[in-house]
């Protein structure tokens, strides 16, 4: 998915804490939509994990599932970052595609 806008990031410095913002590009389909034209179930395709990285190491990791809605935003703040810290959040969908977003801390 490296050629695809796979989403956005922005991790901002502030009282000590690093706060986190993601939007994440999904259609997060949860298998029971229909298909306009054809009246077939659209099937399941939805994030399945994702992995929030400060300086290389985990500091949270998600089991989601179908009942996610599109285009997934999460926010989480960070104890002990500092400017120029390097913040990623990747993510592998059922389906087995990925995505991966990096930022550093302003």
């Amino acid at each position: 998915m490296a050629s695809e806008d796979t989403g956005r990031i922005r991790a901002r410095l502030k009282d000590g804490l690093v706060n986190v913002k993601v939007l994440m590009r999904h259609p997060m389909e949860t298998g029971s939509r229909k298909h306009p034209a054809t009246g077939a179930l659209l099937p399941r395709h939805f994030i399945r994990e994702v992995v929030c990285e400060h300086n290389g190491s985990a500091v949270l990791t998600l089991d989601w599932g179908w009942g996610v809605a599109a285009d997934p935003y999460l926010s989480f703040d960070i104890l002990d970052g500092k400017a120029g810290d390097s913040i990623t959040v990747r993510w592998e969908d059922n389906q087995g595609a990925s995505g991966r977003l990096e930022t550093e801390v302003r």
